[in-house]
């Protein structure tokens, strides 16, 4: 598939999940993307999505092993590339995690990683659709109902400071659904299985892409 008038998304494939059901869901929005562990098509790209499932420790010797991270570093954090983490492509962007012991993470964003322990005798992991509040509509959850359902399924859940919070969800507590910064996005929901909503949103990341390329292309 190919748009020429989409600007092209590199989906991360670091051996942890659901690259192809991302693909589609971009697919069937019009966007152009590739799925690739490889610095050259990671540079070439206009954004970036880390998708994941699977376990904080694996997921990081994953991308250490691949030497993804100083190459991620810099289009996201140097370079400015828009960037949307998927349910462990979210958590992995804070400090570290207690999941299957202590393990560091980008550091991208300042935030720890622990378990979900809801007040209630709620199931864990949760999983399956959930009420968000969304408290920063723009940009990512533009159009979008304040709110909307998400697919979740986890059983780690990210801890930072009220300010990165683009949204929470309500689960025998009060948790991070979604993180914004600048360009960096992350849910922890799936919108690539979250239907109308999750289409609408990732609709709202490729127009961020879209406008970003206007942008630095003045």
């Amino acid at each position: 598939m190919n748009n020429p008038a989409a600007k092209t998304i590199c989906i991360v494939d670091y051996g942890m999940g659901n690259t192809q059901s991302v693909g589609n869901a971009i697919e069937s929005l019009g966007g152009n993307y590739v799925i690739s562990n490889r610095k050259d098509e990671i540079a070439r790209c206009d954004g970036i999505i880390l998708p994941g499932v699977g376990a904080f420790k694996a997921a990081m010797e994953n991308l250490h092993a691949l030497d993804l991270i100083a190459p991620l570093t810099d289009r996201v954090m140097e370079k400015k590339k828009p960037f949307l983490g998927i349910c462990l492509g979210m958590q992995l962007l804070a400090e570290d995690s207690v999941e299957l012991g202590f393990s560091a993470g980008l550091g991208w964003l300042k935030g720890h990683v622990v378990a979900l322990q809801p007040s209630q005798t709620l199931r864990v992991p949760h999983v399956g659709w959930n009420n968000t509040q969304i408290v920063k509509p723009q940009p990512l959850f533009h159009g979008i109902d304040a709110q909307a359902h998400f697919y979740f399924d986890h059983s780690y859940t990210l801890q930072c400071e009220p300010d990165l919070v683009a949204a929470t969800f309500e689960y025998g507590g009060s948790f991070v659904a979604a993180v914004q910064r600048d360009n960096i996005f992350a849910t922890q929901f799936h919108p690539e299985k979250s239907q109308r909503h999750g289409l609408k949103l990732l609709r709202n990341f490729l127009n961020f892409v879209a406008a970003a390329g206007r942008e630095s292309s003045c």
